[in-house]
């Protein structure tokens, strides 16, 4: 079966590539993989306070996870898989890819401010020609409507 990779993360954005993700695999018939990354940069404290904030981002990630999991189960079809890593997230996401052979096209959302498209998209766009699978950017601003349309 062939999986969506979709990044799950606090950008607005993420919205749009989490529902053309289930989207897409609903229509094909294909599966969501939903990969969250925690920087080490969060956890540079006391060792004991790191573990408590270590948790505290996994509760997090987890509760967001749910959210987007039964709009994928209710409306989609969809039961997608949950993998939180720990590291930078291109390495972590180069890693993702590398490790699960399921997985077949990246989806990321693409934000919609004047800073640019969001730093993941730069550095994996820079970077895409020695990607192992395509990459699909979903704009940030694109309605419901038009997501549906083209999935």
């Amino acid at each position: 079966m062939r999986k969506f990779l979709v990044i799950l993360d606090d950008s607005r954005e993420c919205l749009n590539a989490m529902r053309f993700a289930a989207m897409r695999a609903a229509n094909t018939g294909g599966g969501v993989e939903i990969l969250s990354v925690i920087p080490p940069d969060e956890f540079n404290h006391w060792i004991g306070v790191g573990e408590v904030m270590r948790e505290e981002a996994r509760e997090r990630i987890q509760v967001h996870y749910e959210v987007f999991a039964k709009w994928m189960r209710d409306r989609q079809g969809i039961d997608p898989d949950l993998v939180i890593r720990e590291g930078q997230p291109f390495d972590e996401i180069m890693a993702q890819i590398r490790e699960n052979p399921e997985i077949g096209v990246l989806v990321l959302g693409a934000g919609t401010d004047k800073k640019g498209p969001g730093p993941l998209v730069t550095q994996l766009t820079k970077n895409a020609g020695g990607l192992p699978i395509p990459i699909t950017i979903v704009p940030g601003d694109l309605s419901k409507e038009k997501l549906e349309a083209i999935t």
